[in-house]
């Protein structure tokens, strides 16, 4: 039995501490320094602990003796929580989109004797295994294009979205530089740039460059593929608002005052849909293919409660990382990268399994509209 502990009680915590307790092969401790936030669990098997988590010592006593930690936190916490359980020898996992921070923890790798693993979630995370498991197949690769959406199934609002996710994260994704591979080069190109509009089993959506979600796939793919970019999934019209709200608002300058507004302004749901969405491109067998990736997850009832997709994708991925290591399938020690990892080694783990739509789309009808 596997010690963890969870840092942050927030919907992606809570949902990563009941799949593992679920499983039976971990001891979870949910730690967070709201005391309200750790009260009606979803499982009582899961241990309980309040402590301020943007102070050194109350994070080291959270990781003492624990094999495990897994940060759902706020970005700006993880490299502090991550150097301590290196200086601790636990084990660690987050799912941060910030680039920034996971250059901190690579830096911390270089001497450990844990498994730092940033970056476990759907985007980056799981684009990244599925992107890289396509493009291996390619004897020469040309252009690799990941897109991931986590949308509303019933939009209603100007936006066509609602809240799902962290809003920090979101602003970050609209705001931060995006990393990219051009031409062979790596690179930082504006977000809400390179505008895309295509078509997928009937639904029209739209693509464009966020912060984040490319990983650690860029470097690894340096050197062997021309073009490699990152782009978020929105139905039509969205960027638009957004970049107006950025740009001619000047809210980028403020975002705080951002914030503010998404989180009144715009609701949650639980019913949505996850798209993953990889095109690759280049030779095999000295012909020029395109070979595409698309996969759909609904929200659905798990454990006698109605998990959103977006949800589901993203606790499943932080377990899934954890189970592999705990299986010896993933390095024992150092920087791990997503794509470190095969998609049929992902998938036939018992969280990854999640991804797999038991309805498969046909890929071949997705159009690319000019």
């Amino acid at each position: 039995m596997k010690k963890i502990a969870i840092l942050g009680a927030g919907k992606i915590g809570w949902s990563a501490a009941q799949l593992l307790v679920e499983s039976g092969d971990y001891t979870v401790t949910l730690v967070d320094s709201n005391s309200a936030a750790l009260k009606n669990l979803p499982n009582a098997k899961v241990l309980t602990k309040t402590a301020d988590l943007a102070k050194p010592a109350d994070i080291t006593a959270a990781l003492t003796g624990q094999d495990y930690c897994i940060s759902t936190c706020p970005f700006f916490l993880n490299t502090q929580i991550a150097t301590i359980a290196h200086q601790l020898g636990v084990h660690y996992f987050d799912v941060t989109e910030d680039v920034a921070t996971t250059r901190a923890i690579k830096e911390l790798a270089k001497n450990t004797r844990s498994a730092l693993v940033p970056q476990c979630g759907l985007a980056p995370g799981y684009i990244s295994i599925a992107a890289h498991s396509i493009a291996k197949k390619f004897d020469t690769i040309y252009d690799v294009t990941m897109r991931v959406g986590a949308l509303p199934q019933y939009p209603t609002n100007a936006l066509k979205y609602n809240l799902t996710w962290s809003t920090d994260g979101l602003i970050n994704e609209y705001c931060n530089p995006c990393e990219a591979i051009v031409e062979g080069k790596m690179t930082e190109m504006p977000a809400l740039q390179s505008v895309e509009h295509f078509t997928l089993d009937g639904g029209e959506y739209e693509a464009f460059n966020t912060s984040g979600g490319i990983g650690s796939l860029g470097e690894s793919l340096l050197g062997h593929a021309r073009n490699v970019a990152y782009k978020t999934i929105r139905y039509p019209g969205h960027r638009d608002i957004v970049h107006a709200l950025l740009h001619d608002l000047r809210l980028i300058e403020r975002r705080d005052l951002l914030k503010d507004i998404f989180e009144h302004s715009i609701p949650s749901t639980k019913q949505d849909v996850v798209l993953v969405f990889v095109t690759v491109t280049g030779l095999r067998g000295g012909r020029h293919l395109q070979e595409n990736f698309l996969r759909k997850v609904y929200c659905r009832e798990l454990f006698g409660r109605t998990w959103s997709a977006i949800e589901l994708t993203t606790a499943t991925s932080l377990c899934t990382m954890v189970d592999l290591h705990r299986e010896g399938k993933l390095a024992g020690s150092g920087f791990i990268r997503q794509e470190d990892i095969t998609l049929d080694i992902y998938t036939s783990n018992r969280f990854g399994k999640y991804y797999d739509d038991p309805a498969p789309h046909h890929v071949g009808q997705a159009q690319k509209h000019a």
